[in-house]
């Protein structure tokens, strides 16, 4: 990635930063070995949010789990730095790597969603195999692919590649939904940090919760 595209990013960093301090929380569960839930959302929250599932993790993860009424359903908010360098990407991937690993060797039954919003939708593009212009980290074991019924991404850098998740992933391009907004600078060629800002509220949380939980019903 070219070094002015990081700087829009940092820029677009501090504004998400800062609706965050303004209030934007969020409470995060996790699966253990003596409760393991039917399925588990596991997330990554954009540069300079707080730690937790983020502006856009949250009503995410909220919304998948009402369209998955009957099913046990519980949350893990990626822990890394989330760092306006935009160089925590890589260590976030591990820690996505890492939990679900544990997780699944616990719970072979559980069934998972993962995903990311902005430099959290790098972590997870590292953490599925694909090489991107942010670092590197631990990927998912091919093996359990399975488990992994949907990827959804928020605002990916790796647009500005030219590429996104459907077609960089033979193993996950089918299971994904990739959303970037028109006019969004950190996905595409748009100049509006509003556009970046806009996941939580514009229908985008719906609609990639919608997805999911139609491929975690269809197995």
């Amino acid at each position: 990635m070219a070094i002015s595209s990081r700087r829009r990013i940092a820029v677009i960093a501090v504004a998400v930063g800062a609706l965050t301090a303004a209030g934007l929380t969020a409470v995060v569960t996790s699966a253990s070995a003596a409760t393991c839930s039917d399925v588990e959302v596991v997330f990554a929250r954009g540069t300079g949010e707080i730690r937790g599932l983020g502006m856009v993790g949250s009503p995410f993860a909220s919304t998948v789990k009402s369209k998955l009424s009957g099913l046990s359903v519980t949350t893990y908010a990626v822990d890394y730095a989330a760092n306006v360098s935009q160089t925590s990407a890589g260590p976030g991937a591990t820690d996505m790597s890492k939990h679900i690993t544990s997780t699944a060797s616990q719970c072979p039954n559980t069934s998972f969603v993962i995903g990311g919003y902005s430099q959290g939708a790098s972590v997870t593009d590292i953490a599925i195999g694909i090489r991107t212009a942010l670092g590197s980290g631990e990927a998912i074991p091919e093996s359990l692919a399975p488990q992994i019924k949907a990827v959804v991404v928020f605002g990916n850098p790796l647009r500005m590649l030219g590429t996104d998740i459907t077609k960089a992933s033979k193993l996950y391009g089918s299971k994904a939904l990739d959303i970037c907004n028109a006019g969004d600078p950190v996905c595409g060629a748009g100049v509006s940090m509003l556009a970046h800002l806009r996941y939580a509220t514009n229908g985008s949380t719906t609609e990639g919760a919608e997805f999911a939980a139609s491929k975690v019903k269809a197995g």
